[in-house]
């Protein structure tokens, strides 16, 4: 089992509740929209980082951090791109990595379970059915935006199985 903190859109602020809130986590995901490296340090002082960039981002954390990342987790197959969409509504650009098909080998590649995006602000949890894939954006942790609520994310990946989830309130 997998203890994973999630957050996106920290445009640069570091709160001292994310160590509070991500400590007990095995690893760290962020969706985008970092801001600096210093909140990428720290971030990774706390547990592993895996993250994305996004728009916002530097050519620092650009040269750090991927556009998109796959990858396994325990049994589930994992999508993390910042600027995503999210089911019935994707973005044109992350369309090519969420639906089934053939690499550049002619290896099929499936849909993944869960697709992680950022960008909009807006705290979602959706399930696509159509894709049998999980949809969490973790809405804004940072202090850019309309948003009224900072909100981070905490859930267990067990096997094949995600669970657990824990949203949380900054306030």
């Amino acid at each position: 089992m997998r203890r994973i903190g999630l957050l996106s859109d920290t445009h640069s602020h570091w709160d001292e509740r994310y160590a509070k809130y991500f400590g007990s986590c095995d690893e760290i995901w962020h969706a985008g929209d970092i801001g600096s490296m210093t909140v990428a340090d720290g971030l990774a002082g706390i547990a592993p980082l895996k993250a994305v960039y996004g728009n916002i981002d530097t050519t620092a954390i650009r040269r750090e951090y991927p556009l998109v990342q796959r990858f396994m987790c325990e049994g589930v197959d994992v999508l993390m791109k910042h600027i995503g969409g999210y089911p019935g509504k994707y973005d044109r650009s992350t369309i090519k990595y969420l639906y089934p098909h053939n690499d550049e080998n002619g290896q099929h590649v499936p849909a993944p379970r869960l697709f992680i995006s950022g960008h909009s602000h807006i705290l979602k949890v959706m399930m696509d059915d159509k894709l049998g894939c999980l949809h969490i954006n973790p809405g804004a942790a940072g202090l850019y935006g309309q948003q009224a609520v900072r909100t981070l994310i905490r859930f267990n990946i067990d096997g094949p199985d995600i669970k657990d989830l824990e949203v949380i309130e900054l306030y």
